[in-house]
């Protein structure tokens, strides 16, 4: 009975509950991305190249006589850096909420030096 009992206080812990949260959400945030690059990036700053290519999907992008497709490679580049990028301003966005949780409090006026003189000796008391 120890051992489930243990696996309970485990998988129940609010760190495992987080990443499950986190994970599901990463790969939501995973198909957008791929939207963004697959439907709006990629075509908005590749049309011209594959137009001179003669062609009308990425994919469609290979080394000639090989199964290399560099189109779908410079596809996946492109959503790592998008990726890359929306996850450093969420971040940068998290660290700033947190360095203004953490500023110091500002020095106390003299008033208020006093008057926590005087509480302090009145807890004395």
């Amino acid at each position: 009975m120890g051992f489930i009992k243990e696996f309970k206080e485990f998988a129940l812990k609010g760190s495992v509950i987080d990443l499950a949260i986190g994970i599901v959400i990463g790969a939501a945030f995973n198909k957008i991305v791929g939207s963004l690059v697959d439907d709006i990036i990629t075509p908005a700053i590749l049309t011209p190249a594959l137009k001179a290519a003669h062609l009308t999907n990425l994919s469609d992008l290979v080394i000639p006589g090989t199964m290399i497709k560099y189109g779908n490679f410079i596809s996946t580049i492109i959503a790592f850096v998008i990726t890359a990028f929306a996850l450093f301003l969420f971040i940068k966005a998290i660290n700033k909420i947190k360095r203004k949780k953490d500023a110091a409090p500002p020095a106390l006026t003299k008033d208020q030096e006093l008057l926590t003189e005087i509480r302090d000796s009145l807890k004395k008391d």
